[in-house]
């Protein structure tokens, strides 16, 4: 988990190189001195010196990158008597190496023991229909005890998840069962609902059609009006240019007599050429009664 370098040899200085990775914890006789950023420090070595000697160096290399632990397996009693086996991943990262390193013997290990407890004493406040329907709680009830414990020994909890929740055998059956319970019930809810809805499509496509055949009998009743209109119209002006003819006609013969004598003659010579033709002729009141009235057939 650390890598040590030190300064055995008491003659020659030695250079240490710390990538970005990790950082340096500094010691000189067992005290830690500094923290080391990444970059190219120098360790000199332990000669001696007028008027004393060097300390013993040693440079304890701690990684910081972000890493994952995983809780397996924990066999827990839920509120309700339930025993589940539940595995918990949680991802952290060193943030603090002096507090990693020196306020507990091994942070990995005290990590996964504050993350076991938290998530046992979780599960125990919770029943099994709890950890169905809301699997989150146990991540945020982790995270909320776990925080800042961890950042007392300079680790930073990023996450903590449920990865796997195993349930007894029968248990595993009973809740096979009412998934399959569920799947169906929500399939027929939304055949229940696409049925409403295509019946629901389908009256307002009815009722749109009978409007629109509804417009389109307005509007033909309409047009049929405006056509029976236009041939009254049409009918009466013929009917008056009719008259008016006749009127001007009437009126030429009043002025000329012969032109209306000439008129009855054409039409006596073209009753005549018709073989059934009757021609009735008045004759005036002095005329006797055995003549008037007499008719002359022609065959």
């Amino acid at each position: 988990m650390a890598n040590v370098i030190t300064n055995e040899n008491r003659l020659a200085k030695r250079e240490v190189i710390i990538k970005n990775t990790h950082r340096g914890l500094w010691y000189e006789d067992g005290v830690l001195v500094r923290t080391l950023d990444a970059g190219r420090h120098v360790i000199p070595g332990r000669a001696k010196l007028l008027g004393g000697r060097r300390p013993r160096i040693e440079v304890v290399l701690v990684d910081v990158r972000e890493r994952e632990l995983t809780i397996k397996g924990q066999e827990i009693l839920t509120s309700d008597k339930v025993a589940i086996r539940v595995s918990i991943i949680v991802q952290f990262r060193v943030t603090d190496p002096a507090a990693a390193l020196q306020n507990v013997a091994e942070y990995e290990d005290r990590l996964y023991s504050d993350v076991q407890l938290a998530a046992r004493r979780s599960l125990a406040s919770m029943t099994l229909e709890d950890i169905l329907t809301n699997r989150t709680r146990l991540s945020e009830d982790i995270l909320n005890e776990v925080l800042a414990v961890a950042a007392g020994y300079g680790v930073a909890i990023l996450r903590a998840d449920v990865k796997d929740l195993i349930f007894p055998g029968n248990l595993q059956d009973i809740m096979n069962r009412v998934l399959a319970t569920e799947r169906l019930s929500e399939a027929q809810l939304v055949e229940a609902r696409t049925k409403a809805e295509t019946q629901r499509i389908e009256a307002a496509a009815n009722a749109e059609a009978r409007r629109l055949e509804a417009v389109a009998e307005v509007e033909r009743r309409h047009l049929a009006a405006e056509a029976d209109a236009e041939a009254e119209r049409i009918r009466t002006a013929a009917e008056v240019e009719a008259a008016r003819q006749r009127e001007q006609v009437a009126q030429i013969f009043t002025g000329n007599p012969a032109l209306l004598r000439l008129r009855e003659l054409e039409t006596l010579r073209e009753l005549a050429q018709v073989a059934n033709a009757r021609i009735y002729i008045g004759f005036p009141k002095h005329v006797g009664p055995e003549l008037n009235g007499v008719a002359g057939d022609r065959e």
